[in-house]
């Protein structure tokens, strides 16, 4: 080998060994190189990792909306803290959870069906079986046996409408109404509503010159009174309000010859009566009143049978029972009897009850033991008698409404009884409504008085429409075993009906003495309570009162209740 190959061979080592130690500084080199690339790729990997915790953590208020719930690192970046977490460590927050709520299942189908037919459940399940039966049949035996031992209620009786409440008759139609006719009258058919009124009787209003039979016409509406146009109004109005109306055909009701002129014309007069009511029925009226009925009944019987069918007898127009009213001058209780069955109408007014009539509990007596309730009518003034505070006074005005509408039958008003209207010269004085116009002195204290009789007759009226026992219920005259009162000065009666409430009405009719009642009777218990009273000072309302030593001023009525208690 020469020297120069020599020497290249020696270059190409050194070369060799000179490029070794470059391969590996250049190896060395790169290493962190690699390392620092891997690390950046794990630290991004790391943070994209923390970042996905971090959105799932909550958000935390406490320095401001936003802030996640990170420990922040310890001071020196990586010391770890002293709960031995690192630096950058994340500190979640997991609500713990609740245990879960173990669910009762039961029994599977197959583990029911091992057990139910073991001899212990189908003894079970019989015993079951045979228990319910038993009660069962228990329980309806004993829903028997209440319904078999219960008290039966007793059928309601039949009544007419005429029976339900009061009567009102205005016999003037001028002295009534603001505008003298039959549409002021129309005017004022709310208020007699509020009385609760069940019926309206007008009139005469037909054309019946004084004592001239020849000029009589019933189917002419009277100009003084209104037309025939302003009745139907009228009618029409009354029956939404549900009150019927019943018009007065007296045929001579203004002259002096008798209610039906002279004895000669009693016979013409009926005929043309009965062609006047088949005009009046259709124009809707309810019914019709008479005075003198005992004169027509006896001349004329046949006639007046036919005027009792036409107004009593419904028709295809009008299937309701219209009411047929007669009006007689007889005051004695036998008297009014009588006619009440020979003249067949369906109520009278007599004066049986008029001053200075006789003891009135004998009357009372005789007429609802003689005829139904439903026939009996009570009135102490009317077309004829004038207004209730005329004929029994001022002082025994409440006194004597509390009676008309207490007793068994229907009462009958005269228009202005219930404010306390006095008859001046005539039996028909101008009716008074008070406006809401502020009074003084005198004038003011009259008005006062005359809304609180007002009130007074609107509370009884509604209870006599509301209580079975004032309405149809049967009545009871009681005896006062007192010897300090006298038997004619004052009265007492009881209203029951069936199982509600009963009512006792008491009277004394003394003007300066004072009564005391003692009522015994198997009906009454010890006490009752007041309802109402004419002296309210005297008798408060919902007061308890001794029946037994019932005390009443001069004048005074009192109404109380007792329970039924089977």
């Amino acid at each position: 080998m020469t020297t120069e190959e020599t020497n290249v061979d020696l270059k190409e080592v050194e070369t060799k060994d000179d490029a070794e130690p470059k391969e590996k500084e250049e190896a060395e080199d790169c290493a962190p190189v690699a390392a620092d690339a891997d690390a950046t790729e794990a630290d991004v990997s790391e943070a994209d990792l923390d970042q996905e915790e971090q959105e799932k953590l909550p958000m935390t208020g406490g320095e401001g909306e936003g802030h996640w719930a990170v420990e922040a690192p310890s001071a020196g970046g990586a010391e770890p803290g002293p709960a031995g977490e690192k630096n950058g460590s994340v500190k979640l927050k997991i609500p713990e959870e609740e245990p879960e709520e173990v669910k009762f299942t039961g029994l599977t189908k197959e583990e029911l069906m091992r057990v139910a037919g073991t001899p212990g459940w189908v003894r079970t399940r019989w015993a079951l079986l045979v228990v319910f039966w038993l009660g069962w049949l228990g329980m309806l035996g004993g829903a028997v046996l209440i319904v078999l031992q219960a008290p039966r209620c007793r059928n309601l009786p039949a009544i007419n409408w005429w029976n339900e409440g009061p009567l009102y008759q205005v016999g003037d139609i001028q002295a009534f109404s603001d505008t003298r006719d039959l549409k002021g009258v129309e005017q004022k058919i709310s208020r007699l509503s509020q009385l609760k009124v069940r019926g309206l009787v007008l009139g005469p209003v037909h054309v019946a010159p004084a004592d001239d039979a020849m000029s009589l016409r019933f189917e002419e509406v009277s100009s003084e009174a209104g037309s025939l146009a302003q009745f139907k109004s009228l009618v029409r109005a009354a029956h939404k309000k549900g009150i019927s109306v019943v018009l007065d055909l007296t045929p001579n009701y203004q002259g002096t010859s008798g209610p039906w002129f002279s004895n000669t014309s009693v016979t013409s007069v009926a005929e043309r009566l009965k062609s006047a009511l088949v005009f009046w029925m259709k124009e809707g009226v309810d019914g019709v009143q008479l005075s003198g009925v005992e004169r027509v009944a006896a001349v004329v019987p046949t006639l007046w049978a036919d005027i009792r069918a036409i107004v009593q007898n419904g028709t295809d127009e009008g299937p309701d029972k219209r009411v047929l009213i007669g009006i007689t001058e007889r005051s004695s209780a036998e008297e009014v009897s009588s006619l009440l069955s020979s003249s067949g109408v369906d109520l009278l007014l007599s004066g049986v009850l008029r001053p200075p009539a006789a003891d009135p509990s004998q009357s009372l007596q005789l007429l609802y033991s003689s005829h139904s309730q439903s026939q009996l009518a009570w009135s102490l003034g009317g077309p004829a008698g004038g207004h209730l505070a005329s004929v029994g006074g001022v002082a025994l005005l409440r006194l004597h409404q509390l009676l008309l509408l207490t007793l068994p039958g229907t009462p009958v008003f005269n228009y202005g009884d219930e404010i306390g209207l006095m008859d001046e010269d005539t039996k028909f004085p101008r009716m008074l409504w008070d406006s809401e116009e502020e009074l003084n002195g005198t004038r003011q204290e009259e008005r006062v008085e005359r809304l609180s009789l007002r009130r007074f007759f609107r509370t009884l009226s509604e209870l006599r429409v509301k209580e079975r026992s004032l309405m149809f219920g049967d009545s009871l005259l009681l005896s006062n075993s007192s010897s300090s009162s006298s038997s004619s000065s004052s009265l007492a009666f009881l209203r029951v009906w069936d199982q509600s409430e009963r009512y006792v009405a008491a009277f004394n009719f003394a003007a300066a003495e004072s009564a005391v009642l003692q009522l015994v009777d198997a009906a009454l218990p010890p006490q009752a309570v007041v309802v109402l009273s004419t002296n309210s000072s005297a008798l408060p309302g919902d007061s308890s009162v001794d029946l037994k030593e019932l005390r009443l001023g001069p004048q005074q009525a009192a109404l109380l209740r007792f329970p039924y208690t089977g």
